[in-house]
């Protein structure tokens, strides 16, 4: 048979991980059967070597999606090598943070950061990498911050109810973020058809979230959350100063969602203009941030409490650039 004079496709190395793990097939014959030079399944086989725990004892086997993975980080730049060559650990690590715990390319290289690994590469280099596809899995269809045509700004913006205090009125230090305490607010709804959503609160220092799973969009569901936070928390009058929230009809008995269950009033509420969702964007992106998980059509009655609980750790630990690479866990440490 005629010796093939390309590099291994990902198919044939496969068909070379079939042979040689589960019939153990000498390599000279795996030469014959490939279409290869011996010493390019030898080759072959050292690129994909890994060991493999029996029930009684270790052996060598044969990855082909190690190998596969090792000559792209080796190959796939032209002319000037990859920066990040043969650092297939710190590859791995981005590739697990950007996948499995849903990080940006930025914050992904953030954590290798922390971690202490030998090289780094830019944010644009790592964009780079993902689309001349050098990595095994990640891909540009796991990037979940992607480019979107820019809006153009209402001309005419609409104010809120005059009833209802405006965002117009709050106080500048709350706009400036200078202290802790102050809340932005929102639901996120699920499947069509079902009354279960999401009430998300995020604060505007810190950037920490909470997240509650309601069983429908009530107003006096809302209420029923912070009547629980202030029942509970010792220091809620701290840690809750001002909301400011959208005109949902939820939202809208502004005295009943003010009132403290201990009488008098436990916060401010100022209500956001209608159609200006950036007025309170740290919520709106975190609400993007959560959707990684929940995409638009979940079911939220079949979404569990734990599940819920997860996600908001997740988002909590999570760090972030505007916080110096920060999690809102660590600032709050």
């Amino acid at each position: 048979m005629m010796r093939k004079q390309h590099y291994m496709t990902f198919e044939e190395r496969l068909k070379l991980e079939a042979l040689y793990n589960a019939a153990r097939v000498p390599v000279a014959k795996l030469a014959r059967i490939l279409g290869f030079s011996r010493q390019t399944i030898y080759n072959e086989l050292e690129r994909g070597k890994y060991i493999h725990t029996c029930e009684w004892w270790d052996e060598v086997r044969y990855s082909a999606d190690k190998a596969q993975q090792v000559h792209r980080y080796n190959q796939t730049a032209k002319g000037r090598p990859l920066k990040i060559g043969s650092h297939h650990d710190y590859a791995q690590f981005l590739e697990d943070k950007i996948i499995r715990d849903r990080y940006s390319p930025a914050a992904a290289l953030a954590a290798a950061r922390k971690r202490g690994f030998a090289v780094a590469i830019s944010v644009n280099t790592l964009y780079s990498y993902i689309e001349k596809k050098v990595f095994l899995k990640l891909s540009n269809k796991h990037l979940w911050q992607k480019s979107k045509k820019k809006k153009k700004k209402q001309t005419e913006r609409r104010i809120a109810h005059p009833a209802l205090p405006s965002i117009a009125d709050r106080p500048w230090f709350i706009g400036r973020r200078l202290e802790r305490g102050h809340w932005e607010m929102d639901l996120i709804i699920g499947k069509a058809g079902t009354r279960a959503c999401l009430l998300t609160l995020t604060e505007r220092l810190t950037r920490r979230e909470l997240i509650f799973k309601l069983p429908d969009r009530k107003a006096a569901t809302v209420r029923a959350v912070f009547d629980r936070l202030e029942r509970t928390m010792k220091n809620f009058r701290e840690i809750f100063k001002s909301i400011t929230t959208d005109n949902g009809p939820e939202f809208l008995e502004l005295e009943k969602l003010r009132r403290s269950i201990h009488g008098g009033v436990r916060f401010d509420v100022w209500y956001c203009h209608s159609y200006a969702a950036w007025e309170k964007g740290s919520n709106e992106n975190h609400n993007r941030m959560i959707r990684r998980w929940f995409p638009k059509g979940t079911d939220f009655t079949k979404v569990t409490k734990k599940r819920v609980a997860e996600v908001q750790n997740w988002m909590n630990d999570y760090p972030r650039k505007i916080l110096d690479w920060y999690s809102p866990n660590e600032l709050a440490a």
